[in-house]
């Protein structure tokens, strides 16, 4: 599966079925920490956060579908800063039976865009 573009994801935002995942630390996503390159701190509106630290202590699929919430076979877009942590945990969604893709460009790219919805 392909990975998602800023422009994609954009236009999908919102969309039905589609879970944005922000694996990014509790603090990341909540915008009291983040690396000082970005010109907004907080996550993607309507994300759903799930550190990768959380994700990967998971002991098996079901264990990971308990945690993102939602049934085997949703497609589900990950994130992080810049788009590392967010790739591994694309391979355990996939393990887990999900359409999981990567947002490579992440926070770093979508917190450029002043237009783009966020929150802190």
């Amino acid at each position: 599966m392909e990975d998602v573009t800023l422009d994609e994801l954009r236009r999908r935002l919102g969309e039905d079925g589609l879970v944005v995942l922000d694996v990014r630390t509790a603090q990341e996503f909540e915008g009291s920490a983040g690396a000082s390159c970005d010109p907004r701190q907080g996550h993607i509106a309507g994300a759903k956060n799930l550190p990768i630290e959380v994700l990967c202590a998971s002991r098996s699929a079901a264990e990971v579908r308990a945690l993102v919430g939602v049934p085997e076979g949703t497609e589900v877009v990950a994130y992080c800063h810049s788009g590392s942590r967010s790739r591994f945990a694309v391979q355990v969604l996939r393990g887990a039976g999900y359409e999981a893709r990567n947002y490579p460009g992440s926070w770093h790219e979508w917190s450029r865009d002043p237009l783009l919805p966020s929150a802190p």
